[in-house]
């Protein structure tokens, strides 16, 4: 009996690199059942690094290496809330960089420990305002500036950011769904998957709407729906989203819409994905998945709504998926909360 092929064998990486993207659109069966649409998830938590930030961080490696702001042997410097510094980190790892990496020291413990397994230099510092020169932004900065052989990566006004979403995320959904989607919802962090993914999708269809998920404390609902930053409101647990600024990626980006999400509902969300779709996520995740599903309702049905799975709930043991954690802050999870 003559073999068959096997497909997998073509599949084979040729590097992490290579393994970065091409990341599965997962169905929320209970919320597309509920609303009828279809609401799809990229499971962006799938990537090497386990978040959607692996785009970026490579996006911005292969950036400085052509343009020979990273040479060989050099020290990648950036400031992340976990996310970004560790898809730096693993990247960097396989070419041969050393990274340091600035994180506000009240990010969860669970993305430092990792980080520092990782091989990264760690240096934490107290959270302070986009306007304070002690910013872990600015830190970031000036580590950099200091110190020969480094490049300072810049996630949130280096477009090579978005860039790497408009030549990856975008073209993945568009060829996933065969081109039939009505609307692109993402929570806002640096702004690189909103703004590049959301470019690519209404290149290809203009009717596609572009809404952006925004957590209370950050100011992207207020300067979507009015035109400024000044409307803030309330604070949130959510990590590396929550823009307090217009970052060079999100400069021009085609925004049609924001929804703003509160941490009670996120919570509750998080748990019921994971409960009844499998689902292992972090709290930006499912603040998607809530901002889905009051567009799928706004809607109507039939709608076809893609979101973002941003990173995988092992980065939030010790927090979000920490019971006692969560009631210290106020918030539960009841068994029925979604049944």
């Amino acid at each position: 009996m003559t073999a068959q092929p096997d497909p997998s064998r073509d599949r084979i990486a040729r590097d992490i690199a290579a393994a970065v993207g091409r990341t599965p659109l997962v169905r929320l069966r209970r919320l597309s059942e509920a609303t009828g649409c279809e609401i799809l998830a990229k499971a962006e938590y799938l990537n090497p690094g386990g978040s959607v930030k692996d785009r970026a961080a490579l996006g911005l490696i292969l950036d400085a290496e052509r343009r020979g702001a990273l040479a060989p042997g050099g020290t990648i410097v950036e400031a992340s809330a976990g996310n970004t510094g560790i898809g730096l980190t693993l990247h960097g790892q396989a070419r041969g960089y050393r990274s340091i990496v600035v994180v506000p020291e009240n990010i969860c413990a669970d993305k430092i420990a990792y980080l520092r397994a990782l091989g990264a230099d760690v240096r934490t510092v107290p959270p302070a305002p986009y306007s304070s020169p002690e910013n872990f932004q600015h830190v970031a900065r000036r580590l950099a500036d200091a110190m020969p052989g480094s490049w300072w990566a810049n996630q949130f006004d280096n477009t090579a950011n978005r860039d790497a979403h408009y030549r990856t995320t975008g073209p993945e959904i568009w060829e996933q769904t065969g081109g039939r989607i009505d609307a692109f919802v993402a929570a806002v962090g640096s702004g690189g998957t909103i703004a590049g993914t959301g470019a690519y999708l209404r290149e290809r269809d203009a009717r596609i709407r572009v809404v952006a998920v925004d957590p209370h404390g950050g100011a992207i609902w207020s300067w979507v729906r009015h035109g400024h930053l000044g409307a803030v409101e309330g604070d949130s647990i959510a990590e590396g989203i929550g823009q307090t600024r217009v970052t060079g990626n999100l400069a021009g980006a085609v925004i049609d819409d924001a929804l703003r999400i509160a941490d009670a509902p996120a919570v509750v969300m998080m748990h019921d994905l994971l409960r009844h779709e499998g689902l292992f996520t972090g709290l930006s995740a499912a603040m998607n998945a809530c901002a889905a599903e009051q567009l799928a309702r706004e809607g109507g049905p039939g709608q076809v709504i893609v979101t973002i799975l941003c990173d995988t709930g092992a980065r939030y043991v010790s927090t979000l998926h920490n019971p006692a954690w969560l009631a210290a802050r106020g918030l539960t999870v009841s068994d029925q909360a979604r049944a």
